[in-house]
């Protein structure tokens, strides 16, 4: 009965007239109780896909979310609609809101948050007494490309949905290979999840990779592209030290209004830049990795790679931010042969090396053996590990029962064979990595039409685009024009700019 009513409850609660090509399908699924995983292209209304069962459904939805920009974002614009019984759980409160917010969590349809935040005891225990009726991963790739390293919590979700008496799991993404559809399942333990996966390319978009010998020129060359347009646009670095300075350099040369963002910035910083870009009074941000997925622009035109990324899912994601409202766009790959470099010492950043892998182990069993207690910030200083490669170390030798509540256990034969076992997972990571890497290098160098084998890896076909297909197939970034579109000019105070900046949502980065 429910499902018959869809188009109602969606006018109802959203005012949208029809669904977007797979909503409906999904949400009729989610509706019927089943474990699904939905893939559908960046910008297609994924999150409709539970924000209108979360209204149907009794109990609450709970909703884990890679970034606090994100889920706030969110927050904000289902407020804006009347949608108010939702909240984001997350460590950017005050005190004082968190703990109203703790204590009435059954006020709430829809409860966003973090992986991290769902493995604090006191956080599960007071859900386990809500009706959790739905179970949704946003941006669930993160489980697969995060996961295993960066944020070992992701892989810690199967056991969350048990101790929340086992909802139903809906997961999202806009790209995910076979290989990673199937880790997904895996690591959420849900074998049989419903696959409904929707074609991955987006038809408005056209592509182009220019290759030049030095950096300095591909500065020069963004210059050019974006005298001819001034409509919103996105450049990405892999190095905040490159963001900072293009971005001067561009401020100097074009009339554009352009600001830099990364993660290494204040807070409240990033805060005014993503603000500002989204109320139309930036026109180019250059940033790194940091920007971008809790950004809900739609009129982006133009998304430029100074450096591309360690995987095609990655640039994907980012060249998918542009024309979210369906008109043309353009997404610009700019490379020069050092470029290799640094998505590679983003890949070491990540992962131990496996040679140092038996003096990390050797040391940990010393620990064991002294009884010392866990000081994460003094180990990872001693065996000289990023945080990345710590979280891995340290999911490692939880998964092989070798540390449990911040103290080691196991005996020298424990530790011997779990070493083992971690070795050859490495080294598969290590590979796999190194694989994914190969991929993006391949495409960058491709000499075909650059959108086939962009989404080969997805999906067996794509469809006729409706804008010139990339450089290959005659595209020429230099005649993409934009009709100019009007800049939002304020002239009252600053406090009331301020306010304004803060009514209209707010967005924070974790990074």
């Amino acid at each position: 009965m429910l499902n018959h009513n869809l188009a109602h409850y969606l006018e109802f609660y959203f005012g949208y007239t029809e669904f977007r090509e797979g909503q409906k399908p999904i949400i009729e699924k989610v509706l019927a109780g089943e474990d699904v995983l939905g893939i559908l292209p960046t910008g297609t209304g994924k999150s409709l896909c539970y924000q209108l069962p979360a209204k149907i459904l009794p109990g609450t939805t709970l909703v884990v979310s890679p970034l606090i920009s994100l889920m706030v974002d969110q927050v904000k614009q289902l407020k804006a609609t009347g949608y108010n019984s939702v909240v984001a759980l997350n460590s950017f409160m005050d005190r004082q809101e968190r703990q109203d917010v703790f204590h009435h969590l059954e006020k709430y349809k829809l409860v966003y948050l973090s992986p991290e935040m769902l493995q604090y005891a006191p956080i599960r225990k007071q859900l386990s007494r809500l009706n959790i009726s739905l179970f949704v991963i946003d941006e669930a790739h993160c489980i697969s490309q995060w996961g295993h390293e960066f944020r070992t919590d992701y892989l810690k979700l199967s056991n969350s949905i048990k101790e929340l008496g086992s909802p139903s799991v809906l997961a999202l993404s806009a790209t995910a290979t076979p290989e990673v559809q199937a880790d997904i399942a895996a690591q959420l333990e849900k074998p049989g999840m419903e696959k409904m996966v929707y074609p991955m390319d987006k038809q408005n978009i056209s592509f182009s990779v220019e290759h030049y010998k030095l950096p300095e020129e591909k500065t020069k060359r963004i210059i050019e592209v974006l005298r001819n347009n001034q409509a919103p646009a996105m450049i990405y670095f892999s190095s905040r030290q490159w963001a900072e300075k293009v971005s001067f350099e561009l401020q100097k040369e074009l009339p554009h209004r352009i600001a830099f963002y990364h993660g290494g910035m204040d807070q409240t910083d990033r805060l005014l830049i993503q603000q500002q870009f989204m109320n139309n009074q930036l026109d180019v941000i250059c940033c790194t990795s940091a920007f971008g997925m809790g950004v809900d622009k739609s009129d982006i035109r133009l998304v430029i790679h100074f450096h591309v990324p360690t995987q095609i899912e990655s640039f994907i994601q980012e060249a998918g931010r542009a024309g979210r409202d369906g008109e043309p766009c353009a997404s610009l790959v700019l490379f020069t042969p050092k470029d290799y470099q640094l998505p590679q010492m983003l890949i070491h950043s990540e992962l131990p090396e496996t040679e140092d892998l038996h003096r990390i182990f050797r040391v940990l069993f010393n620990y064991k053996q002294q009884n010392r207690s866990l000081r994460e910030d003094e180990l990872m200083e001693h065996l000289q590990l990023s945080e990345s490669q710590w979280n891995f170390i340290k999911y490692q030798l939880e998964r092989q029962n070798l540390l449990s509540s911040g103290t080691f256990t196991g005996t020298g034969e424990d530790w011997y064979q779990g070493e083992e076992e971690v070795a050859v997972f490495l080294e598969e990571r290590w590979t796999y990595k190194q694989n994914k890497l190969n991929e993006m290098m391949q495409w960058v160098h491709h000499d075909g039409c650059r959108r086939d084998q962009l989404y080969l890896p997805f999906q067996s076909f794509t469809r006729t685009p409706a804008v010139p297909c990339c450089d290959d197939c005659g595209f020429d970034i230099m005649n993409f024009h934009i009709p100019s579109y009007k800049k939002e000019v304020f002239t009252g105070s600053w406090q009331e700019r301020l306010n304004l900046i803060f009514q209209q949502g707010t967005n924070h980065e974790i990074f």
